[in-house]
Parts: C-alpha cells; structure tokens; sequence
C-alpha cells in the first residue's frame, strides 16, 4: 500500500510532530487538510470544466478503539489552531443529526455575521468524534442525506419547516469524523453510497503505532510563519484556483483511473470511488493555496492523487470488511525452519523430528550450511538414527507463532532500553515520481486494468 506525501507546510508541520505521537501522521494530516478547507471554503474555489467548485474536504478516520483517532484530531489542532485565528474556536460545532438542525446552524451564523466588517460568513467546521451515534439517529430523517450532498457541492440550503424560511447560499461547511470499521459497514451502507451521500467523504484506515516510553513530552511549536500568511492570502479576496499547465497530463491519468477502476470492481466497492477526479482536484487547491498560489502544478496534483488513492485503497479494504492494514510476516528461510526446529529440541533433533515440518528432503536440510549431520545408534542391534545438530557458531531464531524473527545487533539491543520508540518519519517522506505518460486510448480496456496495480 503506497505512503502518501505530506506535502506544503502543513506536511512539514505534521512531520516535525509525528516523532512525539502516539498516532498514525496520515491521520493529523488529514483531519488538518479538512479544518484548512473549512477555513478558506468562504473564499477559495477550484476550477473544474469551466465551473467553480468548491475546496471543502471531507474525511473520515476509520480505526478501532484507542487506535489514535482523537490524538490525531488534537494534534491537528495544534498545526493549525494559531495559525487560523479564532476560526477552529468560532466556528467548530458537532451533533448534527438533522437536515434542519444543518441548514439551521448555517443560518444562524449567517445572520450573526451578516453585518459585520467582512460581511456574512457561512463557514463551519462540524467534528463527529462518536459519528456512528450520529449516524444511527440521522437514519430517521429522510431529508439529512439530500441536504448533506448539497453542503459538499456547494449548492444552496433551505428550510422550509420553519415559520421563517432558512436559505444558505453557497455554505463552506466541511466534516471531519472517526468510525469504527464494523460501524462504518453497519452505517455507511451500499445504497447510502450509491445515492452520493457518504462517497463524498474520504475515508482513511489508521494504521497501528508504537507506543512511546514517555507520554509526557509535548509536543514542538510548528513554523509560525508559512500557515499565518497562507490563511491571510486565502481569505484577502475570492480567489480561483486553477490546473497549470504542466499538470494537465496527470490530470487525465487521474481521470482515467476513476474510471475505469470504477468499470473493473464490484458496484458494492465501486460507488465508493466515483468522485475520485473531483476529490483530487480539491485536495490539490488546498494544497495550492497553503503555498499561496493560484495554479495548481503537477507535483501538488501528484501529492493529492497519492492521499485520495490512499483513500480508495482504505474505501475498498473496507467494504470487503477488512481492518487496518497490518505488517506481512515473512516467510522463514529453510535455514531458519531446520535450525529453530533443533533448537526446539535442545540443541538436537532426528530427522523425523525435523523433515516433516519443514517440507525438504534429507538432502537438502544435509546441505545446508550450519547444520552438522551424525549417524547414531541405540546399542549394537538398535537402528540407526540420523541426528542433526547445529555448529558452535550458527545462530538460532526460534520460531514466532505470528511473525518472523529479525536478529538485533547487541547494540541496538543496548540502546533500545533506554530510548523511546517513536514513529520512523522516512516512511513518510517518499520522493515524488514523474509524472506518468499519459495514457494512449480512454476506452475500457476489455481483459486487463493497470490501475488495479494501485490497488
């Protein structure tokens, strides 16, 4: 499964403060994408085929209990909380269970701001740490999921059950929540889906960290610098961001790769990912505009396609009922199967204690190297036994129920005692390739997919 880039400033501030969590950083970074979205949402808008669309991007944390989804969401808020202001304090809210109580806290805000210096902002960042509790109540009103559609595309709001009638034009309203994989399946279902309700959010599987020896370190200031200048420029005036030209090739890759991967996989899995095109470019004008930029260029698209791909893999690894991804045992070598075999044994074992278990033959286990072959035999009539044992110099790896044995030098032993465990940071820092070639034809391809290779 490919590592998406941390990209821009938000990326290099997620990086600086990953070392000191107990948290999965692709988390701290999505959920900051999400809150930056939120925060530029009221002014900034990306072109897409001649139309402007807005940048509101939202995202779900799919993880167990205790796996790191609310360290990430204060870790986020730590990225960007000074950096924007009074906007994460002003204009954060949760529980949303009604399309009513949605348009109504839209208006609300609207009329609260309507005569103030910078005129009516419609902008709201709504945070569902327990979204599944919202999820079960919202299932009781039909018009939630029609009004939720309506927020992410940036189309008016109204409310009409009201003596006085709520209309929200163009809304700048972003969503960022933590699931469980078993709720999302219960919740988040295939008919959900297929409407256009719930694919419009990006789903992403955290995966497990190591738990670090001291939880009392805080956590390092980021750049206060590059996000404060960012957040002023995006809200100066309404701004446009548009597709460079050198980005454009990538971009029918991009394209092509929604669809046609949406032809190959099941409908079930499919519906998941019809929005990918639409999605990528809006995590890309985020990008852009955290760089204070108007033109999308082909390393932002290149960043933002590797976090939405992510994110197909995570939406189809979850409709197939699987959990975060976890680590690949490797397979042990005969080598290490013969000699964990002996030492099992004490040090010395018969053939029949040794061949069917480890799928040779004598001669090949003879062979080995390390491995020392005697003939044995119980008194003067007794039969002959082939005994194996190991030499004085080869080391043994005893055999682990559920992953393989990795020898440690003795002194990374040493220093691993007194030093704590914390996230490898080069995992998140692969180096952008070039973009791909594009693609010779647009039509299906009849027997074979070379996106499902991304998969």
């Amino acid at each position: 499964m490919n590592t998406p880039v941390l990209y821009g400033p938000i990326g290099r501030a997620v990086r600086k403060i990953a070392p000191f969590l107990e948290a999965d950083a692709l988390g701290v970074y999505v959920a900051a994408l999400s809150m930056w979205s939120a925060a530029i949402g009221g002014t900034v808008k990306v072109s897409s085929r001649g139309s402007s669309r807005p940048v509101l991007l939202w995202s779900a944390l799919v993880a167990g209990t205790g796996r790191g989804k609310g360290t990430a969401l204060r870790a986020a808020l730590h990225v960007l909380d000074a950096s924007l202001g009074r906007f994460l304090a002003t204009h954060t809210t949760s529980g949303i269970t009604s399309g009513a109580s949605m348009v109504n806290h839209l208006w609300e805000q609207q009329e609260a701001t309507a005569e103030t210096e910078h005129g009516r902002d419609v902008r709201a960042l709504v945070v569902e740490e327990e979204w599944s509790e919202v999820l079960r109540r919202v299932k009781r009103d039909a018009s939630f999921t029609t009004k939720l559609r309506a927020a992410w595309d940036g189309a008016t709001l109204r409310n009409t059950t009201k003596e006085e009638a709520q209309e929200v034009r163009d809304p700048a309203m972003a969503l960022h929540s933590h699931i469980t994989p078993s709720d999302w399946a219960k919740y988040v279902g295939e008919s959900e889906a297929a409407g256009g309700s719930y694919n419009r959010i990006l789903p992403f599987l955290l995966r497990s960290v190591p738990m670090l020896d001291d939880d009392r370190v805080s956590l390092p200031e980021v750049d206060g610098r590059e996000l404060p200048d960012a957040y002023g420029w995006a809200t100066a005036r309404p701004r446009v961001i548009t597709l460079g030209e050198d980005a454009r090739p990538l971009w029918r890759i991009v394209r092509r790769y929604a669809r046609i991967l949406g032809e190959t996989l099941p409908e079930a899995q499919a519906v998941f990912i019809e929005r990918t095109a639409e999605q990528t470019l809006r995590v890309a004008a985020c990008l852009a505009a955290s760089e204070c930029a108007e033109t999308i260029t082909d390393e932002m698209l290149a960043a933002a396609f590797a976090l939405v791909r992510r994110s197909v893999q995570d939406a189809v690894r979850i409709s197939k009922g699987a959990d975060a991804p976890k680590a690949k045992r490797q397979p042990l070598s005969l080598a290490d199967k013969v000699k964990a075999r002996i030492a099992m044994h004490g040090g010395a074992a018969t053939s029949s204690q040794v061949l069917p278990y480890v799928g040779a033959t004598a001669a090949e286990v003879k062979a080995l190297p390390g491995i020392v072959v005697t003939v044995e035999r119980e008194g003067k009539t007794g039969r002959p036994k082939t005994v194996l044992t190991l030499r004085d110099d080869t080391p043994v790896y005893a055999e682990q129920p559920n992953e393989a044995p990795t020898p440690q030098p003795a002194s990374a032993e040493r220093d691993d005692v007194n030093r704590a465990t914390v996230v490898q940071m080069d995992a998140y820092r692969p180096a952008l390739t070039q973009t791909p070639e594009p693609m010779k034809r647009s039509e299906p391809l009849a027997s074979t997919n070379p996106f499902m290779a991304l998969l």
